[in-house]
């Protein structure tokens, strides 16, 4: 989903605070690694939805996380592609991606809402299109780093899953 997570964050800090919420600021992709369970964003979008369950649960704390996206990101990938051994048609199609990512240098490209109930991590978390296209085509560019060949569909574990 394309939306604008700046609008987005603004509007969830009040409701959080509105609606008596202890907000913890925690850092973006921190609860990687952890044991979670992720709401379905996709089919419900609503951060309230997601909150009103927090609330039915009796949780007064939300762990609230936002990340920018850098332009030192792009650079950093457009450097990775010097040393891949691409055809000059792959590298083009590349850079060309890439740059058209550029306008959203500095806007909010990733948000998280999570809190813990009875031991378990519930996290809400969305990020627009164009982010998932920026990191579709860092995980194409890695995997041409590692000598590997991305899937058609970006899917990297392809190797991984029998045809039979």
């Amino acid at each position: 989903m394309d939306l604008n997570l700046d609008t987005l964050k603004r509007e969830i800090l009040e409701y959080l605070d509105a609606n008596g919420f202890a907000v913890f600021r925690s850092s973006p992709g921190g609860l990687e690694g952890l044991p979670m369970i992720l709401w379905d964003a996709e089919n419900f979008p609503d951060y309230q939805s997601f909150l009103d369950v927090a609330q039915k649960c009796g949780v007064h704390l939300v762990l609230f996380a936002s990340a920018e996206f850098d332009a030192d990101d792009i650079e950093e990938l457009l450097a990775h592609l010097e040393e891949c051994e691409l055809s000059r048609d792959e590298r083009r199609d590349y850079e060309s991606r890439l740059r058209n990512l550029r306008t959203h240098a500095g806007v909010t490209c990733s948000l998280e809402l999570a809190f813990s109930y009875e031991s378990r991590l519930y996290v809400y978390e969305v990020q627009p299109d164009w982010y998932d296209d920026f990191c579709a085509i860092e995980e194409e560019v890695m995997a041409h780093l590692a000598g590997e060949e991305p899937d058609a569909d970006g899917d990297s574990l392809g190797g991984y899953f029998s045809n039979n």
